[in-house]
């Protein structure tokens, strides 16, 4: 089946524009960008490094404000960070004296949920990572992707509207990062909750996304937004073997100039 996507916005970047001033230099991270994330839908932000990315998504969750532009939540203008949206980092910062359990708990405990209350919530939510057996463990005993996954369970405990995740598995060998693929897979189609991903890794994006909104930099900006045609549930192997998908992925290595780059690279002389 195909994503349940309504088509309504939940949330929009209307006109962004965000410099940065480094080594006396006005650097444009994004010039006049704007984005519609559709309720229900899983959405790739892709680019080459610099490009932005990561600055419109914090800007989304009112981490960074912008120098122009605005970003409406369900229709309102948001003015200070929503309890409805969930922000997934690349470095997971749990805390090591903490146990797994405690840190899931955190999110709780910004909305004044403790107790029995909070620990019913973290641990059902560990369980659906697959984590219920080293809930009473520290993180740091854990292996990165398992780190990564506690860091998952911890924005979906609150149940937000939307989740945010910046290259949350740019981190992991290649094995972790296909599985953590799977099973963010699974968890957004058992919750269905709006999702607005970033990553460099185009086949990543294909995978997972309903739609992959292509950037390029100098200044940051977005050039184009591709659907994602492809059925759910998906396999990796589905994926690379399907004609649509790899017709997709030249399309969009050709859009964001990647190969241009490389020919580039190639023909230069070696050292």
């Amino acid at each position: 089946m195909t994503a349940d996507v309504d088509g309504q916005a939940i949330l929009e970047a209307r006109n962004i524009t965000k410099v940065f001033e480094v080594k006396r230099t006005r650097v444009a991270a994004l010039y006049d960008v704007s984005l519609s994330v559709r309720r229900g839908e899983f959405l790739s932000l892709v680019g080459p490094s610099g490009c932005g990315k990561t600055t419109l998504l914090r800007i989304l969750d009112n981490l960074t404000t912008p120098d122009a532009g605005e970003v409406l939540f369900e229709g309102e203008p948001l003015r200070t960070s929503s309890r409805d949206m969930a922000f997934v980092f690349q470095e997971t910062a749990l805390l090591p004296w903490r146990s797994v359990c405690r840190n899931v708990e955190l999110g709780l405990e910004a909305r004044g949920i403790t107790g029995k209350e909070a620990r019913a919530a973290a641990m059902e939510v560990l369980r659906l990572v697959g984590l219920g057996s080293v809930s009473e463990q520290p993180p740091y005993t854990l292996s990165g992707g398992m780190q990564q996954r506690v860091g998952i369970a911890r924005a979906l405990v609150t149940q937000p509207k939307v989740l945010l995740m910046d290259e949350p598995f740019s981190h992991l060998d290649n094995f972790t990062r296909e599985a953590l693929q799977v099973e963010l897979q699974r968890l957004w189609s058992q919750f269905r909750m709006t999702t607005v991903f970033v990553t460099h890794d185009i086949d990543e994006a294909i995978f997972l996304s309903d739609r992959i909104a292509l950037f390029r930099s100098h200044p940051g900006r977005i050039v184009d937004i591709a659907d994602v045609p492809l059925e759910r549930p998906r396999t990796q192997s589905q994926v690379r073997a399907d004609p649509t998908a790899i017709k997709l992925r030249e399309l969009i290595v050709e859009e964001l100039g990647v190969q241009a780059a490389e020919d580039a690279a190639a023909a230069s002389p070696k050292a």
